[in-house]
Parts: C-alpha cells; sequence; structure tokens
C-alpha cells in the first residue's frame, strides 16, 4: 500500500513539475515575450489548454512541438 501512495505522489509531483501556468511562465520556458505567448495560443500554434481561466502547457508538449518543428526544418 506504501509503494502505491509513494507512486502516485511521485506521479503528481511529475505532472506539476511538467506544468506551466500562465504566459510569463510559458514565455519563460520559450525563450519569448508573454505577447507573443497569447498570440501562438490564439492562433493554436503552440498546444496550450486553460486552466480556470489562465493559459496553461506542458513542458512535454511543448518540447514534442518544437522537436517536430526542427524535424521539418531539417526536411526543408
Amino acid at each position: 500500500m506504501h509503494s502505491l501512495a509513494s507512486a502516485l505522489r511521485n506521479d503528481k509531483t511529475l505532472v506539476e513539475r511538467d506544468l506551466l501556468m500562465g504566459a510569463d511562465a510559458i514565455a519563460d520556458f520559450l525563450g519569448v515575450t508573454r505577447r507573443q505567448v497569447y498570440r501562438l495560443v490564439y492562433d493554436e500554434i503552440i498546444p496550450s489548454f486553460k486552466l480556470g481561466g489562465t493559459v496553461a502547457a506542458r513542458k512535454s508538449s511543448l518540447t514534442k512541438w518544437m522537436e517536430a518543428l526542427e524535424g521539418q526544418a531539417s526536411h526543408s
């Protein structure tokens, strides 16, 4: 039973570490401005979602998105 509780805590911690809450956090991660984040979200260019009216994204999703862009660029 202890191992299940520990695993659940670890999963929650991993999710929390992967979550970027707010345009400022996303901007810091991507190296862009807050305004650029809102434009990327509005135009549905970056993978994002709303949590309680706050824009949010997962680091893992943004990383996969950037890797896909890099792959497209290398094939051009």
